[in-house]
């Protein structure tokens, strides 16, 4: 198309979206510097001013305006007579003391995603992760797993990131029919607790390595579910999994290869009772691959990080579930980009 076509079309073409898009990273380091800093947590307290706020966070003159003000036109702080303060979904989120902080999966981006993607390009070349595994240190989950803070951290992350879905399979799926649950790899016990604390009658498990136990415990009892809900220490991949009325595998799958997937949904199979529900859920891409591109970049991420990892549709999840012999599947969507696929034993 001529540029004289694009300016005298109905709707000019204009290069907006693409700067927009490709500089995108300006905006999210800038999020996730702040998280670093502590700027949400600070204004928790109370509404400050440029200098006062500079001189909180120990930061240089030269750029703290600019930097606190950009986080203004992003949506991330609101001004009002010279004073800076959170808006209310960076009180609620943003804020290290609330336990609605979902910052550590952002902290996490920052010390780890950030630089890795850089080599996106090179991954897409080689199929090969860029991490740690790189330059010859621990993959993802064993430099996790192996240090007590990371762990405590991306645990809490992994809580925060599945909130929205947990809540909503707590209100979506029809607990009433059934009185167990098991969670594969349940991390910090985020969906247990939503799931029995809305229905009581259930009892929940958490399936998880050992090192996960301490935290989990923690976790359950700060919201007084202790006697409900207990953990049990297993391999997913080495152990078979605990048997439940319902077994429930969240932001699991999607970290294996083809064929660990297809291993993990027989396992659930097996470990189910006649007429047992597994619910598989995490970012699902759409069946058109076109829309969900949350999904498609986790996608993304998961080459980043992980030897065979990928994300899916939930069509393909159904053909899985299939073929493992599940009588019954349906994809139900959740919240935000998540979905979850049930199938019936």
């Amino acid at each position: 198309m001529s540029t004289e076509t694009a300016m005298t079309s109905d709707k000019a073409i204009t290069p907006e979206s693409i700067m927009q898009l490709g500089l995108g990273f300006w905006g999210s380091k800038t999020l996730l510097s702040a998280i670093e800093l502590g700027v949400f947590t600070e204004l928790a307290k109370s509404p400050l001013s440029a200098d006062d706020l500079t001189t909180r966070l120990k930061l240089h003159s030269r750029s703290a305006r600019d930097f606190f003000d950009a986080l203004v036109a992003l949506g991330m702080l609101e001004r009002e007579n010279d004073l800076y303060r959170n808006t209310p979904a960076t009180d609620v989120f943003l804020d290290r003391n609330k336990p609605t902080y979902l910052g550590g999966m952002l902290e996490m981006a920052n010390e780890r995603l950030y630089p890795f993607w850089g080599s996106l390009t090179e991954g897409l070349r080689t199929g090969l992760p860029q991490n740690e595994v790189k330059i010859g240190g621990a993959g993802l989950f064993e430099a996790i797993y192996g240090d007590p803070d990371r762990l405590r951290l991306f645990l809490g992350a992994m809580t925060g990131l599945s909130m929205g879905a947990s809540q909503a399979i707590a209100q979506k799926f029809p607990w009433k029919e059934y009185q167990t649950v098991v969670d594969v790899g349940g991390a910090q016990g985020g969906l247990l607790v939503q799931v029995c604390a809305a229905h009581p009658h259930l009892t929940g498990v958490n399936f998880d390595l050992e090192v996960v136990g301490p935290i989990f415990k923690e976790y359950v009892a700060a919201h007084g579910l202790q006697e409900r809900l207990t953990f049990q220490v297993g391999n997913f991949f080495n152990d078979p999994l605990p048997s439940a009325d319902v077994i429930t595998m969240g932001h699991i799958l999607h970290d294996w290869n083809l064929e660990e997937k297809r291993m993990l949904l027989d396992k659930a199979y097996q470990a189910l009772p006649e007429g047992g529900a597994l619910i598989v859920f995490e970012a699902l891409i759409d069946d058109e691959r076109r829309r969900n591109a949350f999904g498609l970049l986790m996608s993304l991420n998961m080459l980043i990080e992980t030897p065979g990892g990928f994300d899916y549709t939930g069509k393909d999840c159904r053909e899985w579930m299939g073929a493992a012999g599940f009588r019954e599947t349906r994809v139900e969507h959740l919240v935000g980009p998540d979905s979850m696929v049930v199938g019936i034993k």
